[in-house]
């Protein structure tokens, strides 16, 4: 819809400035039809008036249109927000979801909208989160695996979802690292070997993938980069013989100076 488009209220009828009870604003400049308005079914134009008149967002709590409700939570005292938790539409219960405080959050977590359950996982404690890392929905899942404490994340390494695997991975106890090595996704096995100490990496020197033993060639003890001067894949090669030229320089150089 274009900003210049006709003023239409949600039921779909031109705004009529003579019958809203807010028309003595219209002379005042606080109301502008077509531009900020309360009766507008667009959201730009009812979010202009309630950030010049946020008293009266309260009221709009229970309008039928989703819309002004959703934009009068966002306006409205946090006071008034529990009002609003079972409200019918979930635009509406996610301004809830991020607004009220911490203790009203958790009944977010099971709400039968992904987005509005999203709004909770990035708000909930560990406690409330565990119970979220088998959402149904693969999005809210993520969120979880990003802010779910390091020591809780095995819980998550297994996940049929390539995304939270590798959120999983980019934060797990490196002890659980290892456990990783293995996924069958290649970008998981890549975020396992840049964090991999060098006696763990010497074990995925012989992974199927060439793009997971490239990062290892780039990252391995140059004592074990001999051990993939053979590899099929010139790259790696390419890089191990760089990495291991430049260590034997260097090598060559201190039996210099000493």
């Amino acid at each position: 819809m274009s900003e210049q488009e006709e003023p239409l209220d949600w039921q779909g009828r031109m705004v009529d400035c003579a019958v809203c009870p807010h028309r003595a604003w219209v002379d005042s400049g606080d109301c502008e039809r077509g531009k900020v308005c309360i009766q507008d079914r667009r959201g730009s134009r009812i979010e202009r008036f309630f950030r010049a008149h946020p008293e009266l967002a309260g009221s709009s709590l229970r309008a039928p249109y989703f819309l002004l409700r959703a934009v009068a939570a966002r306006y409205a005292s946090v006071f008034l927000l529990p009002t609003i938790v079972d409200d019918s539409d979930p635009e509406v219960r996610l301004v809830a979801a991020e607004r009220l405080p911490q203790r009203f959050v958790r009944q977010f977590s099971t709400d039968p909208d992904p987005k509005v359950r999203v709004a909770a996982a990035s708000r909930l404690d560990p406690g409330g989160l565990m119970q979220m890392t088998t959402d149904p929905d693969y999005y809210v899942r993520v969120v979880v695996a990003r802010r779910l404490p390091a020591d809780a994340l095995p819980v998550m390494m297994c996940d049929p979802v390539v995304d939270v695997r590798l959120e999983a991975a980019r934060r797990i106890g490196k002890e659980w690292l290892m456990s990783m090595a293995w996924d069958e996704d290649v970008s998981v096995r890549l975020a396992v070997v840049e964090r991999l100490g060098d006696e763990q990496l010497a074990m995925l020197i012989g992974d199927s993938d060439w793009r997971v033993r490239h990062a290892v060639a780039e990252r391995i003890a140059p004592e074990a980069l001999e051990q993939l001067l053979g590899d099929v894949e010139a790259d790696v090669r390419d890089v191990a013989q760089r990495r291991l030229a430049r260590h034997r320089a260097e090598i060559n150089g201190e039996e210099r100076d000493a």
